[in-house]
């Protein structure tokens, strides 16, 4: 099997400086939807290489914390007008790493500039608070300082848009950064780092380093000169990076997976319900922490609503991301596809009923790829290992049930807590949802995805470590409060 020619080789960011890892060796970044296609190399970095970033991170925090925040936002709104110029060329970028369709990672690419405005805004904002005091000579009064160096470890589901809404917030409150993206879309992170160098933010203040993350990622959570780590990725790892950070007392912030429900009632607008749980199921081959996994569907439209799902999932094109119309592009990497076949052999094994996909789509175009159908089941129990692990795939369960609070009983049955919706024309028990449903981010009528800039994002139980990236909630995170008092005192 030939291999193509290499598009790119993209070094570290270090202090302002672009560097080869001090290991001289690189990782290849394979393209999904062509397997034989490298579309670049990333460096493969060493604990020197990170040190050096930590250090100039450290370095550049004395005079970027003194740096108005209103000037910090000037420097996010050029990054924003960058992105939007290059949204095209970034997209195609992402898309070759990862495979997802182009207009979604061009999507992404303007999520990202819509992200940091707001952020950019955000340091015209308050940043503390004047407090009564139970002497009235006193000026009692909070001011919100800048938490220091921030390890940002980001997934390769999302390569533009999570990076950007941990950056973002970092950098308007004043800290500094080293970014380690993952080594999947490891081309796409120098990206970002490149936009911002050309959007003017001074030496050290944003440093990239990429390499496994046994390696980079382990470094930034052990190193004490790391003040707190953003987080987005497994469980198994999150829980990791929560335990070294505790060990040495460093902050941290942890957005995991989702086992996502939809619960569906008699009086949904059917054809509505159907379009978003199979988009919310199957958009991005269902590599989204906040993807459908489980439907639960009122025993009286079942049959209509299943046979509606299976007609529309059977329609979606499958195909290379970059090629126009493509519904649903590859996995990302041959691990992942092989993981998703495993648990779509597993809900067979355990007695689930396949009604469609679950195999290799049947082509010569799709063998050289990391190809899956889109899948659906029903007859799913609870105890099924496919109703209750992620599977990070396009896989749905289709659950049949008697009543309202049957479903919630049983969507709420995981250890995950990350997003939910209901498909309802019933105000009461939309408001009943909203209060009993053990989930972040809740929809009514709406897909289990779904953020914007300004509202907080993050789930309970299990999907998080209970704190909230984006919107107000971004500034609990990467601030620290100082409270002062001041008393005049009379000579």
């Amino acid at each position: 099997m030939s291999v193509k020619t290499l598009e790119m080789n993209m070094l570290n960011y270090i202090d302002g400086v672009w560097t080869a890892s001090q290991t001289g060796e690189v990782i290849n970044s394979m393209n999904p939807a062509n397997q034989s296609e490298i579309v670049g190399t990333i460096q493969r970095s060493s604990m020197e290489d990170l040190n050096a970033a930590i250090e100039a991170a450290k370095k550049a925090l004395s005079k970027w914390k003194k740096v108005s925040p209103v000037k910090r936002g000037e420097f996010l709104h050029k990054a924003a007008d960058l992105f939007e110029e290059k949204a095209d060329e970034i997209a195609e970028l992402a898309t070759k790493e990862m495979g997802k369709a182009v207009k979604e990672t061009k999507g992404e690419v303007l999520r990202g500039a819509a992200i940091l405005r707001y952020y950019a805004q955000e340091g015209m904002r308050q940043m503390g608070e004047v407090l009564p005091s139970v002497n009235p000579d006193n000026m009692l009064y909070t001011k919100r300082v800048p938490v220091g160096v921030v390890g940002v470890i980001a997934p390769w589901n999302f390569p533009i848009a999570i990076p950007i809404w941990k950056i973002a917030p970092a950098l308007i409150y004043g800290n500094t950064i080293i970014f380690k993206p993952a080594a999947e879309t490891g081309l796409t992170g120098a990206k970002i780092a490149e936009v911002f160098e050309q959007a003017g933010l001074p030496a050290g203040v944003l440093n990239l380093v990429n390499g496994k993350g046994s390696v980079i990622g382990q470094g930034l959570v052990d190193h004490k000169d790391v003040n707190a780590i953003t987080f987005t990725g497994s469980n198994e790892v999150g829980k990791q990076v929560a335990s070294g950070a505790v060990v040495r007392g460093a902050k941290y912030q942890l957005e995991m997976g989702g086992k996502n429900p939809v619960i569906v009632l008699e009086d949904a607008a059917l054809d509505h319900a159907v379009e978003l749980t199979v988009m919310g199921a199957m958009k991005q081959t269902g590599q989204r922490c906040t993807a459908t996994s489980r439907a639960y569907v009122h025993r009286l439209i079942y049959d209509e609503f299943k046979e509606k799902v299976l007609k529309k999932v059977q329609s979606l094109k499958i195909g290379n991301g970059l090629k126009e119309g493509t519904d649903m592009g590859p996995l990302a990497s041959k691990a992942q596809m092989d993981t998703v076949l495993k648990y779509i052999e597993k809900g067979k094994e355990e007695g689930a009923v396949l009604l469609t996909g679950g195999n290799i789509p049947a082509g010569k175009a799709f063998t050289s790829g990391f190809y899956v159908e889109p899948t659906v089941f029903e007859n799913v129990t609870r105890d099924m290992v496919i109703a209750r692990e992620e599977i990070f795939g396009p896989v749905l369960c289709l659950i049949k049930v008697d009543s309202f609070e049957e479903a919630i009983e049983q969507a709420n049955d995981t250890i995950y807590g990350l997003s939910a919706s209901l498909f309802t024309s019933d105000l009461s028990k939309a408001l009943t949802f909203v209060n009993e449903i053990d989930a972040g981010l809740i929809q009514i009528n709406g897909e289990t995805g779904g953020a914007e800039p300004q509202a907080p994002f993050g789930g309970m139980k299990a999907s998080s470590s209970n704190s909230r990236e984006q919107g107000q909630a971004a500034k609990e995170f990467f601030t620290s409060i100082k409270t002062v008092t001041m008393t005049p005192v009379c000579k």
